[in-house]
């Protein structure tokens, strides 16, 4: 049976193939990137892809993990409403929010969400990331 001391780390935000490509192709013209998950008003419910630093975080938000080495914040709250999932980063075709860089790319990163399995959410507790 594996114990949560068992598994390697869980990650609370990954990537697929087609937001690393995005990354890397807004990277190549902006330089260092960070995202944050942004919980309504503007761009809706949407990942936000900024320079880094262009964004300031602040004590209410939450460093959830790094996609491709690019750090990736969400809001105590809304982290509090998708701790029982996964974030997954995607990207697909069409603009997206007007404020983030791959805007101009016609293309646009998207968060989709799954849901832990147990052994991931005990290992999530076991160390302190919920």
């Amino acid at each position: 049976m594996t114990t949560a001391d068992d598994m390697k780390e869980v990650q609370q935000v990954v990537a697929t193939e087609a937001a690393l490509a995005l990354i890397a192709q807004v990277r190549a013209q902006h330089g260092a990137l960070m995202f944050y998950q942004s919980g309504g008003c503007c761009d809706g419910s949407a990942p936000m892809c900024y320079g880094r630093g262009e964004l300031l975080v602040s004590d209410h938000d939450r460093l959830l993990g790094h996609v491709d080495g690019e750090p990736f914040y969400i809001n105590e709250s809304l982290f509090e409403y998708w701790s029982g999932s996964q974030l997954i980063l995607d990207a697909e075709p069409g603009r997206g929010g007007m404020f983030s860089l791959e805007g101009a790319t016609g293309q646009h990163f998207v968060s989709r969400a799954r849901l832990y399995e147990d052994t991931e959410w005990r290992w999530l507790e076991a160390n302190g990331r919920v």
